[in-house]
């Protein structure tokens, strides 16, 4: 296990390299080119750059998080092809300047889906929140509006304002796309990039809707353990793996998030852990990565990443703001800090209890 810090680049996040390198046993960072729109190739320069940048501060890319996949490729349309010529060229710049991970996901419109990004608990700390009351009175068209005012004035993932300004088109885009027909336009997306990342031992690890179900009826399937399995099954290849993240896929309840880990073993290439404190099953909130703080057994995730031998990069997830930071939602220093401190003290603890 490699614990490391999601870093958007300095030009968009409030977290240095520098303060990253300063947080104990954090030894790499999941980067991306932030700025670099969604369908274009990434240049070697480019990724180049980045590397030196990350290793001038005595740090190293981990991996990418993400190499967003285009929507014309998540729906089918006919330009999917371009789209996916333009990925593999991006993923063979990475391989050649040796970067092996990229985390991506295959979630039609929204990356991802909160409620509020400014939740207050009564340790004073705000975080990310979710209700399903308040998505169901929300016109969609209108959401990004609905908390905009919370963002700090970053620029949040997956919910960029040109993307936003798009969402109406990007509903039509998506009319009379089922599960059946997401999964059978994943499938040819993974069939098309296997080659390449074969041939650069790219590991391709998609990331779990958020929440794990539809919401404005949306299609959603990489949700539960029958899904990811169906996934793995129809592309199989080492390459074709997971980002286990233990707050997507637990937003839903009936996953046993143990269970899954040990279900997957080999294929899980990138994990992140952090907690939900859920107030109902429609209604939960980010909690600090404490199993006491929330809703889930921490210890219980993490030992079971260390009995299938995982062995790639994990960070923590989404942090509270705390001590006055004001940063991008979720994505400040000081919890995330936190929570990778008590990570790497739960794996110490077993490492050492297993070695006994």
């Amino acid at each position: 296990m490699e614990m490391t810090l999601r870093w958007y680049g300095k030009q968009f996040d409030s977290v240095t390299l520098e303060q990253i390198r300063q947080i104990p046993g954090v030894k790499g960072v999941i980067t991306t080119l932030y700025d670099v729109p969604v369908g274009e190739v990434w240049t070697r320069e480019r990724i180049r750059s980045m590397k030196e940048e990350v290793e001038n501060a005595g740090l190293h890319v981990a991996g990418i998080e993400s190499v967003n996949v285009h929507d014309a490729i998540k729906a089918a349309t006919s330009e999917r092809d371009f789209y996916i010529e333009n990925y593999i060229k991006t993923l063979e710049n990475l391989g050649k300047e040796d970067i092996h991970l990229v985390c991506y996901n295959f979630m039609p419109v929204f990356d991802w889906t909160r409620t509020e990004l400014a939740r207050k608990r009564p340790d004073g700390s705000t975080v990310l929140a979710y209700t399903k009351e308040a998505v169901d009175r929300i016109n969609p068209e209108e959401m990004f509006q609905t908390i905009g005012s919370d963002t700090n004035g970053f620029v949040m993932p997956g919910w960029e304002p040109e993307r936003m300004e798009k969402v109406k088109e990007l509903f039509e885009l998506y009319k009379g796309i089922d599960e059946e027909q997401l999964f059978e336009n994943l499938k040819y997306f993974l069939t098309k990039i296997m080659d390449v990342c074969n041939q650069y031992d790219i590991k391709m690890a998609i990331h779990p809707d958020d929440p794990a179900w539809s919401v404005f009826g949306l299609p959603r399937i990489i949700i539960n353990k029958e899904n990811i399995l169906r996934m793995m099954n129809m592309v199989d290849d080492v390459h074709n793996g997971v980002t286990f993240c233990s707050g997507s896929y637990g937003t839903n309840l009936e996953n046993d998030l143990p269970d899954m880990i040990r279900s997957l073993k080999g294929r899980i290439h990138f994990a992140h852990v952090r907690n939900l404190k859920f107030n109902s099953p429609d209604d939960f909130e980010e909690s600090a990565h404490l199993s006491s703080d929330g809703s889930f057994d921490m210890y219980a995730i993490m030992k079971a990443l260390y009995e299938i031998g995982f062995e790639g990069p994990i960070r923590p997830d989404h942090g509270r703001m705390i001590w006055g930071e004001k940063a991008m939602p979720g994505y400040g220093l000081y919890d995330r800090a936190l929570g990778a401190a008590y990570l790497n003290g739960i794996w110490e603890a077993i490492e050492k209890g297993e070695k006994k």
